[in-house]
């Protein structure tokens, strides 16, 4: 099945959802899903509209000047136009730790990841078996404290000659200048070991444990060029005790890194996040 999604903003007011799926409608496409959301205190409508191209009266490539049409019509709309095939263009940075990459990896074999993994780059070569074990490339990319400048710009060259969608920073340990990340604005995804923001630089477990914390968590968040402030996509948390030692929070942090960072990946490749500020809607 062929489908279009289409995810929308505006300030709010009477006719949209109707001027939108009449346009569906219009050339012929079916409906199979639909969210939409009113912010009250900004006065902003957001939406999510997914429907089956079937034998639709426009191409493919007519669709977004058709698209262009109706939004004229709305105080401001800002919208972005996405298709099912083909598939986004992943690559993943990682630095050492296993843990997300190779769920990732697994996720995506088995089919729960609709994109396509062509590229991992790390600034060591620990993980090249995992990837090797997964029939995905792998490029090492060292990183020094001189030598940031030049390790940055060879990563930015892998990923615009693999013609990337989407970065996944999965663990990697390094911090990305702004020449990196705007240029994948809303297009890096990265996960944190904590609620944003909460136990900052070294060893927040332990931080944690010397707290007493009564749960852990993880945030994944785009990345901007301000660090660990982009907007969040997905969080979660699961509890602990008195009884837990360093070690059983750092197991259960890698759980819950995991599952939020997968999470948050689905959600940004079935088009289901609109920006909006420093905050998302999540549909």
């Amino acid at each position: 099945m062929d489908t279009a999604t289409l995810l929308c903003s505006c300030e709010d007011r009477s006719g949209i959802v109707a001027a939108l799926t009449h346009f569906v409608a219009e050339y012929g496409g079916n409906i199979i899903d639909l969210d939409q959301h009113t912010d009250r205190r900004e006065k902003k409508f957001f939406m999510r509209l997914a429907w089956d191209l079937g034998p639709s009266a426009l191409s493919r490539e007519d669709i977004p000047g058709a698209m262009a049409l109706v939004a004229k019509k709305f105080t401001d709309m800002k919208w972005r136009l996405s298709f099912a095939s083909p598939r986004q263009r992943v690559a993943i940075m990682a630095s050492t730790a296993p843990h997300c990459l190779a769920d990732l990896l697994l996720r995506h074999q088995m089919g729960e990841l609709p994109c396509e993994i062509v590229l991992v780059i790390a600034n060591h070569g620990d993980l090249s078996d995992l990837c090797r074990h997964f029939r995905v490339p792998f490029q090492r990319v060292p990183v020094t404290r001189e030598g940031r400048a030049e390790a940055e710009a060879e990563a930015i060259g892998l990923l615009r000659d693999a013609r990337i969608d989407l970065v996944v920073l999965a663990r990697y340990m390094q911090v990305l200048g702004p020449g990196f990340t705007d240029g994948w604005r809303g297009g890096i995804i990265n996960i944190h070991h904590s609620f944003l923001p909460a136990f900052v630089g070294a060893k927040p477990y332990h931080q944690a444990l010397e707290r007493g914390v009564k749960i852990i968590g993880a945030t994944a968040h785009y990345v901007t060029a301000e660090l660990d402030q982009g907007p969040i996509i997905a969080q979660d948390a699961i509890p602990v005790s008195h009884r837990d030692e360093v070690e059983d929070l750092i197991r259960k942090g890698r759980d819950i890194e995991r599952r939020v960072l997968a999470a948050a990946v689905r959600l940004h490749l079935e088009h289901r996040v609109i920006i909006s500020g420093n905050r998302t809607i999540v549909f």
